[in-house]
């Protein structure tokens, strides 16, 4: 999906969701997927504290997480520079911070599915919400993670818990996303309406005839078997050109060997 289905027509989300604060990251291309990963979601405030290589002077850094945001770099122009985490919060009412490890602090510990729609609330009245994310290698310091309100964790594997950057940002921003009504960029596009029963019950009187027809009901159970056969097909909640379509194939199966084996007039001299 790398690329595809973007509607560049549209502008970039601008309503309020929750502030992403990166915590000294240290790879330009982290910072770049990042941004991406935010633009999927409808998220578009980070704030970068203490970035390595002195973000964004360097150009080839710079270079690197533009590529990486692919097409996000709105969010890369307007990020904010903090000299620390606490400065990065100061403006902020109400704060997570991220770990796949227990800290030993008396913290309210949620998923992201948990803290979705409770940081939807807040921010609908007018409430500042930010969320913390720690260095690659070591994360969030226990100092940091005790500027927060409560901990965002993810349920994942035990055995192998440890998530990049970008994907623990994905993760929150999608249920973000569904936390908030965000809905896919399409779904099925049905223009038959559903069956009617009259078409339905067409169906099975000509399938039923055709399988009595060749043999295929065993002496005395031709009811449970047909009723068996209906309730297969009324599974398949059909629409009215399935339906059509479905009895189309039936006749086919049935009636094409027939066409093909019957004798052609006038090759044994008995035709017209």
């Amino acid at each position: 999906m790398t690329g595809s289905g973007t509607d560049r027509t549209r502008p970039p989300a601008t309503a309020p969701a929750p502030v992403i604060i990166l915590v000294e990251p240290q790879m330009a291309e982290n910072i770049g997927m990042c941004a991406r990963a935010m633009a999927n979601f409808g998220l578009s405030e980070m704030r970068l504290v203490a970035p390595r290589d002195g973000w964004p002077s360097g150009g080839g850094l710079k270079k690197g997480a533009t590529s990486a945001a692919s097409g996000a770099t709105y969010i890369l122009e307007n990020a904010r520079l903090f000299p620390t985490a606490a400065e990065a919060i100061a403006d902020l009412n109400f704060v997570l911070a991220t770990t796949a490890r227990e800290r030993g602090q008396m913290k309210r510990v949620v998923t992201p599915a948990e803290a979705m729609a409770p940081l939807a609330e807040r921010i609908a009245g007018t409430e500042r919400v930010g969320i913390l994310f720690g260095r690659e290698r070591i994360g969030l310091t226990n100092e940091e993670i005790s500027f927060a309100d409560a901990i965002l964790t993810f349920p994942v594997n035990p055995a192998f818990a440890s998530l990049n950057l970008a994907q623990a940002v994905l993760l929150v921003g999608y249920e973000w996303f569904k936390a908030t009504g965000g809905e896919p960029p399409f779904r099925e596009a049905n223009l038959s309406p559903p069956a009617t029963r009259a078409t339905v019950l067409s169906m099975f009187d000509y399938v039923e005839a055709e399988l009595d027809q060749c043999g295929f009901f065993p002496p005395g159970k031709k009811q449970i078997m047909t009723a068996n056969l209906r309730d297969i097909l009324h599974r398949l909640a059909m629409t009215e050109q399935e339906a059509r379509t479905l009895r189309g194939v039936f006749k086919s199966l049935t009636e094409g060997p027939r066409r093909r084996q019957a004798p052609k007039g006038g090759e044994d001299g008995q035709g017209a």
